[in-house]
């Protein structure tokens, strides 16, 4: 049964090797929940994420054979970069079973490390069964993400970190996948703190641990925007640990894990992925929960796809009101689309997009409708803007 010990035994094998992130208080997030927030910023490690403490504390035992054969690993990406660097580092051959879902900036850095990349599968379990064929094929150690000892104990690290920077947590919200990474931490910080709360966050989309702890029938998605915790099959390792020292697990949704990603990003200047926002999207889900309880998060990873990203802060603009589809009703005459222009600019919106509608319309010919897409300060703005229009003469009403 792991135990602090080969924690504490993990994290003195890591000591030069990686990132002691920091772990800082969040003022502003702070009062947005209600809980004292302080974030765990294991986006800053090398690979931009926790999964290089268990890669590394696993890799740093492999006897002088297991490292002549060389190592395989199957991941969504953060284990995969973790495997590869370390391996890079340490002179070892590394092979890297990826689904085939998995963002481009994720492959690309993994090959970057040395590593051989191999797309097999559409979810982590057939990539896992084709790690496994390779490994017994070619002769390979097969790291796994999580149900390994070594790993949870890499991963534990961050729980001594958290607590040595701020000793009187009471409360710690971490994202599962596999479970790794929280079945690390709870083993670290039961034995540190007793009393603390641990409590892990899933996606609604891929609640395999929540199903397996709670005897719940949730149904499983087939993708979510929080790829590194989308996972169809605990670990039995990680299980065990979680059903003896974990004391609660939450469900959120896409929106909520978009949400704490632009608030990361706008509030705290610092980039995550979805995972790395499940903790967040939590506090924001369930603000009772953890009212005036000192909270710690891990912001474990970081690896996001431009392109995602990018769709995400739209979406976020859209939610907050600070991006708004309005449609304009107006007489076609000469003058009459620059006057609504005019008059959203004296209003002191900006105009993203022009929509110019004659045909596919039931307004009268003579007619026309102008779809509008506008930047604005949030929801009391744009009702001004409405206003300003529909007083100047036109039909104005925001779109859903």
């Amino acid at each position: 049964m792991l135990s602090l010990t080969d924690i504490e035994q993990a994290a003195q094998r890591l000591q030069g090797h990686l990132l002691n992130t920091p772990c800082v208080a969040s003022k502003t997030l702070s009062q947005l929940t209600g809980a004292q927030i302080y974030l765990k910023f294991e986006n800053l490690q090398y690979t931009a994420s926790f999964k290089e403490r268990g890669a590394c504390n696993k890799l740093a035992q492999l006897s002088a054979d297991e490292r002549r054969r060389g190592v395989i690993a199957m991941s969504a990406g953060n284990h995969a970069q973790g495997v590869a660097y370390h391996a890079q580092r340490l002179g070892v051959r590394a092979v890297i079973v990826m689904p085939r879902f998995t963002p481009g900036v994720k492959i690309e850095r993994t090959r970057s490390f040395g590593a051989e990349v191999v797309l097999h599968g559409d979810t982590l379990d057939e990539s896992h069964a084709h790690a496994l064929a390779l490994a017994e094929r070619e002769g390979l150690v097969f790291v796994h993400p999580y149900d390994d000892e070594a790993i949870v104990a890499g991963q534990g690290t961050v729980g001594l970190e958290m607590l040595q920077a701020v000793p009187d947590l009471d409360t710690l919200v971490i994202a599962v996948g596999g479970g790794g990474l929280i079945a690390g931490i709870a083993t670290a910080a039961k034995a540190l703190r007793p009393g603390i709360e641990v409590v892990g966050v899933q996606t609604s989309r891929f609640p395999g641990m929540v199903n397996a702890i709670k005897g719940t029938h949730y149904p499983q998605g087939s993708s979510t925007i929080a790829d590194g915790i989308a996972v169809g099959t605990p670990g039995l390792i990680t299980q065990a640990i979680i059903a003896r020292l974990v004391d609660d697990l939450v469900l959120v949704d896409e929106g909520d894990i978009e949400q704490a990603i632009v608030m990361l990003l706008e509030i705290e200047k610092t980039l995550v992925e979805g995972a790395g926002a499940a903790g967040l999207a939590a506090l924001l889900k369930y603000p009772a929960r953890f009212a005036g309880r000192k909270v710690g998060l891990v912001l474990c990873g970081g690896n996001i796809d431009p392109l995602l990203l990018a769709a995400i802060i739209e979406r976020g603009m859209v939610r907050a009101g600070r991006l708004a589809r309005i449609k304009v009703s107006a007489r076609d005459i000469p003058g009459s689309l620059a006057r609504i222009t005019a008059t959203v600019a004296d209003a002191g919106a900006n105009i993203d997009e022009v929509h110019h509608q004659r045909a596919f319309t039931m307004l009268s010919a003579q007619n026309v409708e102008i779809e509008l897409v506008i930047q604005t300060r949030g929801r009391d703005h744009i009702a001004q803007v409405l206003a300003t229009l529909n007083a100047a003469g036109f039909a104005a009403a925001e779109q859903p």
